[in-house]
């Protein structure tokens, strides 16, 4: 069956920008934040990770709302049922736009938390974020001894993760063909761990953005290739650059225009 990937709605720069999601976890809060006033209109979200959130905790999350920048709270949460559900609720009532979890070992956990977040909004008149899991951590080597089994771990997790209805995953660029393919069109693909430059490139283990939206990426995660460049707009014009040339090269452009998971 021919897919058909949502990024192909996404042509006009301005969408396009709204898909890269910027990690904030390698500076100091201050720092941070001074990128988020410096980009917060040109990119889609800012990736909130533990040890920034530990030092600024939820007050860090709403002063990145204040200035403008959405939120992917990038928290991995992995709990019993009752614990995952309230971390959700209070992911929720803090105004992310996406957040992550770790699939447990049986998925009643994931219908309670999807069921609860579903309560408060409707209840309290809150925006749904995105609920995605982790298929695959972006430091795990794709190339290492045991690889072909762990392309299949991330494809069954992947599934797994649709069968539960959440709204996808997150996993490395190397992945995102095989997930795509296992989960369809209408699955969001969070793509992390984007390598750029010639510093970055391995034969083995690096694709840049162009590679992982013909993949069939809907968001993309970048960090290095932003913090390093002296001129962050630039890099950020860059980026979605390659993005365009990526959609444009894929076998699947021009397609029927699908419209992503609404949030």
């Amino acid at each position: 069956m021919t897919q058909n990937w949502p990024f192909s709605s996404l042509i006009r720069r301005g969408s396009l920008r709204e898909r890269l999601i910027v990690s904030l976890d390698l500076g100091t809060p201050r720092e941070a934040l001074a990128l988020v006033d410096e980009l917060a209109r040109v990119v889609g979200m800012f990736k909130v990770g533990k040890s920034l959130y530990l030092t600024g905790g939820p007050d860090f999350v709403r002063e990145i709302k204040r200035r403008g920048g959405e939120v992917f709270l990038d928290l991995k949460f992995h709990d019993a049922a009752p614990v995952l559900a309230r971390a959700a609720i209070e992911a929720t009532r803090l105004g992310v736009k996406m957040f992550d979890l770790h699939l447990p070992s049986g998925l009643d956990a994931i219908d309670r938390v999807r069921a609860e977040v579903t309560r408060v909004c409707r209840a309290e008149g809150r925006r749904r974020p995105l609920m995605v899991a982790v298929a695959m951590l972006a430091s795990v080597a794709p190339a290492r001894p045991g690889a072909v089994e762990l392309h299949r771990c991330v494809a069954h997790l992947a599934r797994l993760a649709a069968d539960a209805a959440l709204d996808g995953v997150i996993t490395s660029p190397r992945e995102t063909a095989r997930v795509r393919a296992e989960c369809g069109r209408r699955f969001t693909i969070i793509s992390s761990g984007l390598g750029r430059g010639p510093g970055w490139r391995s034969a083995e283990t690096w694709l840049g953005a162009a590679e992982a939206v013909r993949a069939g990426a809907d968001y993309l995660v970048v960090g290095s290739p932003v913090w390093r460049a002296t001129q962050p707009l630039i890099a950020v014009r860059d980026l979605t650059d390659e993005m365009e040339r990526g959609l444009r090269a894929s076998p699947n452009f021009p397609l029927e225009l699908y419209p992503l998971r609404p949030v």
